[in-house]
């Protein structure tokens, strides 16, 4: 990427902050009384994000965290962290959202990344932004590249878990506003003619 592209890309820790406040929006979307294809919904969008978040951290943020700062004990401890949530991300893909366990299950999760969070934010991400200062932004560009070819591999999958997560009021909604939309515009073209 040319360097004066640079200055528009987010640093990486803006990005990582942003990935922890969509995790977080996630969960607070999250009801135990949801139908159960809401639940999935919520439940597989929250794991595929989440999956891919701590795929970039593994292999963008943490190896640089790691060249500046090798003795991190919250650096340390981040992988292990990130292997727990991928057993219980495992855990939950195979239960079924009726299964009397899987709110717990989705809970306990929940508490599992936002420890990890509270963790990152207080203690990482600041670390990384006094060491790494220069390369922050080289860094954020190679975390949009490597999320893009990340997303790519997961379209229909990703696309299909993020309109369940929403109320089905918002999705009328949206399409009621499309439909108007496309019958303005037609009209709009008739008139012009």
């Amino acid at each position: 990427m040319p360097s004066d592209n640079l200055s528009m890309s987010p640093t990486i820790t803006s990005m990582i902050r942003l990935d922890h406040m969509h995790a977080l929006a996630a969960f607070h979307r999250y009801h135990p009384d949801s139908l159960g294809w809401r639940k999935r919904a919520i439940v597989s969008s929250t794991c595929a994000a989440l999956e891919i978040h701590a795929q970039l951290e593994e292999e963008i943020f943490y190896p640089a965290i790691a060249r500046v700062l090798p003795d991190d004990d919250t650096l340390r401890k981040s992988q292990p962290e990130h292997d727990k949530m991928r057993k219980m991300i495992r855990k939950l893909r195979e239960m079924n959202p009726d299964d009397s366990a899987y709110d717990n299950s989705f809970f306990q999760l929940m508490r599992e990344v936002i420890h990890h969070v509270a963790d990152e934010e207080a203690v990482l991400l600041p670390a990384a932004e006094r060491a790494l200062k220069s390369e922050l932004r080289t860094l954020g560009a190679g975390m949009t590249r490597r999320r893009m070819r990340l997303l790519a591999q997961r379209p229909g999958e990703i696309a299909i878990n993020t309109a369940g997560t929403f109320p089905l009021a918002t999705l009328g909604m949206g399409a009621l506003l499309i439909l108007m939309g496309s019958r303005c515009l037609r009209s709009s073209a008739r008139s012009v003619r």
